[in-house]
């Protein structure tokens, strides 16, 4: 069947590991556009990380879209507009921030306009993520939050540190919350209704576009989500094997153009 629409992830799919984008995927993008195919960005950054790079693929045009926050926040991107919100609660933020003080490990929240973390001795890992985002980081204690509109927020620490918190996170936390891992120093938590998958199937269905008629490409846990319910889920080779086993079909990776060779392949052919 036809693929009407394709979600692509950012870092490790869309991008190489010096974070660019190489002729070869900005060819195949402007090639699937111009065959009426939908191009959504799907990642786990806040919009602010990936404008830059809705404007060098130029998908902010009517009728673009992008989903950031792990599928938190779904925008129009020529307008801006909002097309799904599920945010997080003040009540939330504080129970996750309890939870991360009592595991031991460093967390931050986010919002459409920064980084917000309560520790004082900020982690280097709020600050790559700031960096990664092109984001501004606050200090401010939990009491200063109750004010903001968090649309996710993020356990980050060293690996074996951040592995080990995990394994102490009481099951409840997965029935209240989206809980996804995207690197080995970032766990993240959202509102329960908030995944990639959720946002690509409304977009599908405001578009009259069948699931059958859909693909995705991702490389890492938090795209999961996406890739169950998409008709062609696609996995990069540099993937990670727990969502190559979910995978139609294995491209190459990032750094090798993977996701022109996807849309060259699945999409155009």
């Amino acid at each position: 069947m036809t693929i009407k629409l394709v979600a692509v992830d950012i870092d490790g799919t869309l991008i190489t590991d010096d974070r660019k984008i190489t002729p070869d995927v900005y060819e195949a993008v402007q090639e699937a556009k111009k065959q009426g195919v939908k191009v959504v960005i799907a990642t786990g950054r806040p919009i602010a990380g990936v404008q830059e790079l809705l404007n060098e693929l130029n998908l902010k045009e009517p009728g673009d879209y992008v989903i950031t926050f792990n599928g938190a926040l779904v925008q129009d991107t020529s307008s801006g507009k909002d097309i799904v919100k599920d945010a997080m609660t003040y009540e939330d933020y504080l129970e996750i921030e309890y939870l991360s003080r009592q595991l031991g490990v460093h967390m931050h929240a986010i919002t459409k306009e920064g980084i917000y973390t309560a520790n004082r001795n900020i982690g280097k890992y709020t600050i790559h993520e700031a960096t990664l985002v092109d984001m501004p980081v606050f200090y401010r204690t939990p009491e200063e939050m109750t004010d903001k509109e968090i649309v996710k927020i993020m356990m980050i620490d060293e690996p074996e540190i951040l592995d080990e918190a995990i394994a102490k996170i009481p099951k409840e936390f997965y029935d209240k919350y989206t809980i996804v891992k995207s690197k080995p120093f970032y766990l993240e938590l959202m509102n329960k209704s908030a995944s990639k998958g959720s946002a690509i199937v409304h977009l599908a269905e405001k578009m009259g576009i069948a699931m059958e008629q859909t693909m995705a490409i991702g490389d890492e846990e938090n795209d999961r989500a996406m890739l169950e319910v998409v008709g062609t889920p696609v996995v990069m080779e540099n993937g990670v094997d727990s969502v190559k086993a979910l995978a139609k079909h294995i491209t190459k990776s990032n750094n090798e153009s993977g996701v022109a060779h996807a849309i060259r392949e699945w999409v155009l052919n």
